[in-house]
């Protein structure tokens, strides 16, 4: 099997939208997938866009993608890269093709000076975890993530 990994363009938003909603159905999360291939065509190709995103493909046919974007870090001055979402499919896995597309990601981490590079794993997502300590990545325990959305958020923001 032969990978490869390119920039995502929008004529992939279609495909980016079914990894979305696969990852999202294996996280136990389908009925929360708002995206559409418009917000997702707006938020990472359009004016502005602070994300990026790329394909992996086996043999020229879509095997995953991963979404990220840049965030800062205060205590080194420098951006860190964030992903957001990595996602192989089930056809694919165990293949090495997420520690490609996590290299990847490397790489564009340190050509663009980042002092970090980060993510979130579920913690019952195993699989996940052992490619993860593989590669070297060191889990950071000691801090909580905290979110707020919806309702909560709005009402958190009128005061």
């Amino acid at each position: 099997m032969n990978f490869t990994i390119r920039d995502a363009t929008a004529a992939d938003v279609g495909t980016i939208l079914r990894f979305i909603t696969e990852l999202a159905v294996f996280e136990n999360a389908g009925h929360e997938v708002e995206a559409s291939q418009e917000s997702l065509t707006a938020s990472l190709f359009g004016p502005g866009a602070v994300t990026g995103a790329a394909i992996l493909e086996a043999d020229g046919v879509p095997a995953g993608f991963a979404v990220w974007f840049f965030n800062y870090s205060t205590w080194q001055a420098r951006n860190g890269l964030y992903l957001e979402d990595l996602y192989i499919s089930p056809d694919y896995r165990g293949s090495g093709a997420g520690k490609l597309l996590l290299r990847h990601l490397a790489r564009i981490a340190v050509d663009k000076g980042c002092g970090r590079f980060e993510w979130s794993v579920l913690d019952w997502n195993e699989p996940a975890i052992r490619v993860y300590d593989a590669i070297g990545a060191e889990p950071q325990n000691e801090w909580i993530r905290y979110r707020l959305a919806g309702d909560k958020l709005k009402e958190f923001a009128a005061g």
